[in-house]
């Protein structure tokens, strides 16, 4: 497979660049076509996006996605890769397993038509998110982010934004991704009574305070966590890791979600650009590598 494009996530690469990845979950975090071990530098990555070069003939010349690390031309098991839909832009795609870990996430919510849903953090997770849950018929869904400038990004998607201290409350789910002691505070804080609150993010290393001493025992409020190596339990029995990264590419043919490709850089330029572009509190939300 001869790449055209792939995508830096800035949340795990960021935590494997810095060394923050803890050693009991070094065997667990390894990306499937991973090479070296833990800690930096390893081989990492998973948004690969490019065309078919030798292979089945039905896969020859198509544009595919795989889970592999940023990388020019490679080899990969036929059962790696996932067609694109054809009228998906091969640059967008590689905002797929982004979007497979935002799908798991509404899963394991089990949010439905009508729900009242806050989204605590407006990077690329936290767009597609509201994305997806903004589709749901007459739900009522915030996207909540200190940057004021991620307003741009929920009026593009079409859900309703919010700073922190304007955050809305009585929420039925409230979705974490800004990895933040602040946004966990702010999301438990929006929960109404029995409320669920679905913890996307993964700190590393870092130990994380959380306000439990508040309301969440008196008001029963429910705190599960959400990751996208294992299928959500409600569609384990019936949806392969394929079908969901299928489903995936599918959703992303919404052109809403162009908004969240706000930095291009070149494969050549990549090695320069990475501190940059990994840097704590770096603008921008995704930034896609160019291979030709």
């Amino acid at each position: 497979m001869r790449t055209g494009w792939s995508c830096v996530s800035r949340g795990t690469e960021r935590l494997v660049f810095q060394g923050q990845v803890p050693e009991s979950e070094h065997e667990r975090m390894t990306a499937p076509f991973q090479e070296g071990a833990f800690p930096f530098p390893v081989k990492y990555g998973y948004a690969a996006v490019g065309e078919v070069e030798l292979g089945p003939q039905d896969l020859v010349g198509k544009n595919v996605f795989c889970l592999f690390p940023h990388q020019d031309l490679f080899v990969a098991p036929v059962a790696s890769v996932v067609p694109l839909p054809d009228d998906l832009p091969p640059r967008r795609a590689v905002l797929a397993a982004n979007m497979e870990t935002a799908l798991n996430g509404l899963w394991d919510a089990g949010a439905g038509p009508g729900d009242r849903i806050a989204i605590v953090g407006g990077g690329v997770l936290g767009g597609l998110l509201a994305g997806i849950c903004g589709d749901l018929p007459g739900a009522d869904v915030t996207l909540i982010d200190v940057a004021p400038q991620r307003k741009s990004l929920a009026d593009r998607i079409n859900v309703t934004f919010a700073a922190p201290a304007d955050a809305p409350s009585n929420v039925d789910i409230v979705f974490h991704t800004s990895a933040t002691e602040a946004g966990l505070a702010t999301a438990l804080g929006c929960l109404g009574r029995e409320g669920k609150l679905v913890e996307m993010c993964w700190f590393g290393s870092g130990r994380p305070s959380s306000p439990l001493g508040g309301a969440v025992h008196s008001q029963r409020l429910t705190m599960i966590s959400s990751q996208v190596g294992e299928v959500a339990p409600s569609r384990r029995p019936r949806w392969s890791h394929g079908r969901r990264l299928a489903k995936a590419l599918e959703l992303l043919r919404n052109d809403k979600y162009e908004a969240l490709l706000t930095g291009e850089v070149s494969f050549e330029d990549l090695p320069d650009a990475i501190p940059r572009i990994l840097a704590d509190g770096a603008d921008g939300l995704a930034t896609a590598v160019r291979y030709r």
